[in-house]
């Protein structure tokens, strides 16, 4: 019998500018999913808009049982499960809740793959990141927060004033 509990979250594929239709097919399944989107303003030769585009480009986020992998690899505009030695790798609750706090509160962030290793290791005690832990740099001035998602293969990158 599947439970809440054994839901884990995982990082899917989709196939390239196709993250909204692929999280619109998920969430009319009923599986829990998380698009990570932000707000940009597009400039086109006639107008300017605020477009909403996905944090992370070909990537998406359920969290389901061991027993619906098949259902959620045959939705649309899905290619694979991000995976590890051949097999899907979980994402702890923890880095999916702090992907969430950065994003809904409209940090200005960017996304960069692989381990970085500078900085000290900082814990916000206050404001909309309390409780986040990540590493911190300088770089030209500029302050950056380093929040690793190691099993989502990416770091996220807080701009912080």
């Amino acid at each position: 019998m599947n439970t809440e509990l054994d839901n884990k979250w995982y990082a899917l594929y989709t196939k390239p500018r196709a993250e909204k239709k692929a999280y619109i097919d998920l969430v009319k399944a009923g599986v829990e999913t998380y698009l990570p989107l932000r707000k940009e303003l597009k400039q086109w030769c006639d107008r300017k808009k605020w477009i909403e585009i996905p944090v992370i480009n070909s990537y998406i986020f359920v969290k389901i049982s061991a027993n619906e992998f098949k259902q959620i690899v045959e939705t649309n505009n899905i290619i694979t499960f991000v995976s590890f030695h051949g097999n899907a790798a979980p994402i702890p609750d923890r880095e999916i809740e702090t992907m969430k706090r950065v994003v809904e509160n409209s940090l200005s962030i960017s996304v960069e793959t692989g381990n970085l290793k500078k900085g000290k290791k900082i814990t916000f005690e206050s404001g909309p990141l309390k409780g986040i832990s990540g590493e911190i740099i300088n770089t030209k001035g500029e302050k950056k927060l380093y929040i690793r998602l190691k099993n989502a293969g990416f770091t996220l990158v807080v701009n912080l004033d």
